[in-house]
């Protein structure tokens, strides 16, 4: 498996869509499927990259209990478990729990068995990265997001024939995207070699202050070029 290109999805922000608010019984704050942590698994690390086994599962608690509005008789049942999920010989490990309630004994003990064994895989699945919900352990949710695509300011930079229009293509707050800014110094440079005099040439200069040293060498020639011309 390719680490580097798993680390460009593992490092991205959790889209809120796949985030669940707590539920009355269930997880104790905001949450993601495990469907979801699986399939997030198979696209990043690939159906054959990845693996994990229940190493341990443990009932913990069986008692009896009302069940419903109607208050029947039925049963509660508590599992703990424990996973293993392996990426690539990279081994993580961790538990969870999980609670099943019926009013028949089987199906309460089936409801918290799996729920405790896919509790236990996503917390053990959590730490390779933000799309397991790792960035819901931040407080401050700095990691649950959109990440920025400059992909479409990059189109529109590459399409400005002038300054103004360069300019007016730039996202201010990410004009120093490695993206954004390559575009930026290219299409500056093609802008400056067409300019038609050096006001133009000036005024772009205090323009793109930032990245003029980037285009320097194309401005001056010009210049050079707009004075020849001019005697």
């Amino acid at each position: 498996m390719d680490w580097n290109l798993a680390a460009a999805d593992l490092s991205k922000k959790l889209d809120p869509a796949h985030i669940k608010p707590a539920k009355q019984y269930g997880p104790k704050g905001d949450y993601i499927e495990g469907w979801h942590a699986m399939a997030e698994a198979n696209r990043i690390f690939g159906f054959g990259g990845w693996s994990y086994t229940v190493e341990e599962c443990t009932c913990v608690h069986q008692g009896s209990r009302e069940i419903g509005q109607a208050k029947k008789p039925g049963f509660g049942v508590t599992y703990t478990a424990k996973v293993r999920a392996v990426v690539d010989g990279v081994v993580r490990e961790d538990f969870g729990a999980g609670h099943g309630y019926d009013v028949d004994c089987g199906l309460a003990h089936e409801s918290a068995v799996k729920e405790a064994v896919t509790d236990a895989l996503k917390r053990a699945l959590r730490s390779f990265g933000n799309p397991f919900g790792l960035a819901l352990y931040d407080k401050a949710r700095a990691n649950v997001g959109h990440d920025f695509d400059p992909a479409p300011f990059v189109t529109a930079i590459e399409a400005a024939k002038t300054g103004r229009e360069l300019l007016a293509a730039i996202p201010g707050d990410h004009a120093d995207n490695p993206a954004i800014r390559a575009a930026i110094i290219d299409t500056l440079d093609a802008i400056v070699k067409g300019a038609q005099n050096v006001a133009q040439i000036d005024a772009m200069q205090k323009a793109f202050a930032p990245v003029w040293e980037e285009v320097a060498a194309a401005a001056d020639s010009r210049r050079a070029e707009l004075g020849r011309e001019a005697a």
